[in-house]
């Protein structure tokens, strides 16, 4: 049995196809993010990976709708989604598969 911190993770994310991780996988991601009221993460897509988002704690704003704790965003590729935490949030997020360099600033085209 082996231990590991999620503290020691890039922005939560601990298994998928990077490093670190305590799981190498080329065939999901999984990530735990922390938010403070405010944060954001800009307009973005992904043109491979489906993204599914627990809101575990707390409020967000995603595409001018607002999602709430035990909510589940399921992000389809080639749609594109903006982030807002409304509170201090903690989401549980995978995505489907890990595809290196799936991560696009903007809107879909």
């Amino acid at each position: 049995m082996q231990k590991f911190k999620l503290d020691d993770m890039v922005h939560g994310w601990f298994v998928g196809d990077f490093e670190p991780c305590v799981l190498k996988s080329k065939d999901f991601e999984v990530g735990v993010k922390h938010y403070k009221k405010g944060d954001c993460e800009e307009r973005h897509f992904h043109k491979i990976a489906t993204e599914i988002t627990l809101i575990v704690k707390g409020k967000v704003l995603m595409n001018e709708s607002i999602y709430n704790e035990g909510d589940i965003v399921l992000i389809k590729p080639c749609e594109s989604t903006d982030f807002k935490a409304l509170e201090d949030t903690i989401t549980a997020v995978i995505k489907v598969p890990s595809a290196k360099n799936d991560k696009f600033i903007g809107e879909s085209k």
